[in-house]
């Protein structure tokens, strides 16, 4: 029997830090100081006469909130306009991105529709009415005048463009996203917004309440015309009617007759990974109680959701089994797992508050960190937007950004809805950037696609590749049905459709790696170990992501001949320079050879800034030879490898949006003879609220590289043997089944 060569681990002692290039930013301003004057003066004006209409108890200690937004050549990190701010008397609470026409800018040709920053900008009223005179006082040269240069409007935040829509006649429920200064530990906002909302007539739900960032997110109840008047508080960034909660209905049922099965007598692989599903609850009746270490109903007064508890069960079905072929024997679990039921039903009627009170419940789990892998399949019915980030993204991105946990999300069975209108994007949290968001391919074995009801990408920016990954679903089109157990003590199969059962699907494979080859891996290796192995045929990534995780792990965790696929596990220090060498055996390679690597990190998050939104960023140049060096320079010439071209607009290549994605992938075809001491240099950047920072953390990070030679048969031991005293097998920690 031949050797089965398993990854090989402890890459991360080929890296050391190096020190950074010197960086100078010299951008040609697209407006002078009198231009930039003569454009925004009247402007300014208009805000403060805007904010001066308002009424004095929608504007809590005389403070007003305006947009300012920044000419499309100036969106980077470093042009953020901190002097101005200063200066001015203003602070940003947050930012969004916006589409506008800027009357010039730096490059060539006519301007045209592009994307930038809009700011939030908050002040007293009398700053804002004395912005046409601090302007004129400006000194060219200074970093104030070089800030207001780059502005290309200044507007009011008026309060009809804070309401996304109020739903229906009969809409009487709504969410409410309050921005809050950085720092209020007296809560001063929440409180005059409170004695506002009593004001204009609206109840609002303060103990069902979430606080993301500098954002406030909580209910509120009202007629039309009182949530208009409610708008006009200054420090409302949103307010849209409350979503109901998908995920119990799944795309589609086929009406067959049950069919039987057979369950597996063994226990599970490893007793050792903590898993939850986090669902709508189990049956009395069900086949699973040999797998399910724990059943939980969180809320005990509420009574079970009438649909929740079927859709339970076929999830953690899927988890455990996969898809279990009818009349078949279904496959051994990788692990126990505990169903936590966080939806339920409080009262007999429909609850409109059921949203912040399932996210009230799946904050409770995330908080007690008992677990590293979860799975939700649940969550808001509505489709992401580009301008804000919902309480749900929000809180659970929060929680996973330590890159403890592995989290599953499903995206939604939107996509067969209107793309033009944005209906069909994933579904709120599955554009969250700490954790996998996974749609539903149409089959198991190769040929496969999206399935129809899946939800497409593109996610927000950052976090542009949405879905991360896909997995088998069921497509009715093809009659291939995902089969699930149903209720019963006896193990009947129903057939299902849907990415609520694709996203545990894939979660079995996560923990499968873990079972496997044990705590060596941490579950940020694992998402990108996942994403590694992902192919994404030859579809849209819009559609797909990185594309389809291979059914059998053995391809996720062993090498091929010809193959060594090496992880490195670490930690990043901000705005300093790590490299990261590539393994080659001792003679180099000979032949083509391909490499392929993947970044993952886990990233703190900034919800109040959604063109901003994660505090870390990562810049990755590969260097493929060290002989190669342009004179005058100190370093060897670099290479592309992480092309956003694929999946970017031309505006986010353009700017520096790309390096504040929390997953990089990406592969390169090459002449062996090419490769001279090859190596990855990493620059950890770091950001607050949008503009640089010097109070960032260390982050962890997780690298895997591949490199493929087949004229290097033997090229895992080759390896192996050059970094004997370094790298090492990741042996498996159990005995694994004999494969036939």
């Amino acid at each position: 029997m031949s050797q089965t060569n398993f990854l090989i681990g402890r890459g991360e002692l080929l890296t050391h830090e190096i020190k950074g290039p010197k960086r100078r930013i010299d951008k040609a301003e697209v407006y002078t100081l009198q231009q930039a004057k003569r454009r925004l003066t009247p402007q300014f004006i208009e805000v403060a006469t805007s904010l001066d209409n308002l009424p004095d108890n929608a504007c809590p200690g005389d403070l007003g909130v305006a947009r300012l937004a920044l000419n499309p050549s100036y969106i980077a990190r470093s042009f953020f306009p901190m002097a101005m701010l200063r200066s001015a008397g203003l602070v940003s609470v947050g930012s969004r991105a916006v589409k506008l026409i800027p009357d010039t800018w730096s490059k060539k040709g006519p301007p045209r529709e592009s994307a930038t920053t809009e700011l939030f900008v908050v002040g007293r009223r009398q700053a804002f009415r004395q912005l046409k005179d601090w302007a004129g006082r400006l000194e060219e040269g200074s970093n104030e005048a070089k800030d207001l240069s780059h502005i290309e409007r200044f507007t009011a935040f008026e309060p009809k463009d804070r309401i996304v829509s109020l739903g229906k006649d009969k809409d009487r429920f709504f969410e409410v996203g309050i921005h809050l200064l950085p720092g209020d530990n007296d809560q001063f906002v929440q409180r005059a917004f409170a004695k506002y909302a009593v004001h204009v007539g609206v109840t609002i739900h303060a103990d069902m309440a979430f606080n993301a960032g500098n954002l406030w997110f909580l209910p509120a109840e009202g007629k039309h015309d009182n949530v208009k008047r409610l708008a006009e508080f200054s420090f409302v960034r949103v307010i849209r009617p409350m979503p109901k909660l998908r995920g119990m209905r799944p795309a589609q049922r086929s009406a067959g007759v049950t069919v039987t099965c057979s369950l597996p007598t063994e226990q599970p692989l490893s007793s050792e990974p903590k898993v939850a599903i986090l669902d709508g609850g189990l049956p009395k009746q069900h086949s699973i109680a040999p797998w399910v270490r724990t059943y939980r109903v969180l809320d005990e007064k509420a009574a079970d959701d009438p649909g929740g508890l079927e859709h339970g069960l076929g999830v953690t079905s899927a988890f455990l089994f996969g898809p279990i072929a009818p009349n078949g024997t279904a496959a051994r679990p990788y692990s126990y797992a505990d169903h936590l039921r966080v939806l339920d039903r409080e009262t007999e009627s429909e609850d409109p508050l059921e949203l912040y009170r399932t996210l009230g419940l799946i904050e409770e789990v995330l908080l007690s960190r008992q677990y590293q892998f979860i799975n939700l399949s649940l969550g808001p019915d509505l489709p992401i937007e580009d301008t804000d980030v919902h309480a749900w993204t929000s809180v659970i991105d929060d929680l996973l950004s330590d890159g403890d946990t592995l989290m599953t999300v499903a995206v939604g069975n939107n996509g067969e809805m209107d793309r033009s209108a944005g209906n069909a994007r994933v579904q709120v949290p599955a554009d969250c950037v700490n954790a996998l968001s996974v749609g539903a391919a149409s089959n198991i074995g190769g040929t496969w696609s999206r399935a129809a009801y899946s939800a497409i990408g593109p996610g927000r920016s950052p976090g542009v590749v949405k879905p991360d990954l896909m997995a088998f679903g069921g497509d009715a089109a093809s009659s291939r049905y995902f089969h699930v157990l149903a209720a019963g003590t006896k193990p009947k199969l129903v057939p299902q459709l849907g990415t609520s059962f694709a996203s545990p699907y894939l979660l079995r494979n996560a923990v499968g790696v873990r079972a496997i080859l044990g705590p060596d891996l941490t579950p940020l290796a694992i998402k990108a170990l996942l994403v590694h192995a992902a192919d994404p045929s030859t579809h849209d990534k819009l559609e797909v992501g990185w594309g389809k995780v291979p059914e059998d792990l053995m391809d996720v965790i062993t090498c091929p001949t010809g193959v060594a696929r090496v992880v490195y596990q670490g930690e990043l220090k901000p705005g300093k320079f790590l490299r990261a060498m590539l393994p080659l055996p001792a003679g180099g390679l000979q032949g083509n050879i391909r490499l392929k690597a993947t970044f993952c990190y886990a990233s703190p998050t900034d919800p109040q800034d959604a063109v901003a939104y994660t505090r870390a960023g990562l810049e990755v140049v590969f260097r493929p030879s060290d002989k190669k060096v342009k004179k005058g320079k100190t370093k060897a010439d670099t290479k592309g490898f992480f092309s956003m071209k694929k999946y970017a607009t031309e505006e986010e290549r353009r700017s520096d949006l790309g390096k504040w994605e929390t997953v990089l992938h990406g592969n390169k075809s090459m002449r062996g003879s090419s490769l001279d001491n090859p190596v990855f240099d990493i620059h950890y950047n770091a950001r607050e609220a949008g503009g640089p920072t010097i109070n960032a953390e260390k982050i962890r990070y997780a690298l895997i590289i591949t490199v493929e030679a087949p004229k290097h048969a033997d090229l895992y031991n080759e390896i192996l043997r050059a970094y004997a005293k370094t790298l090492v097998p990741i042996q498996p920690k159990i005995t694994l089944p004999v494969r036939v």
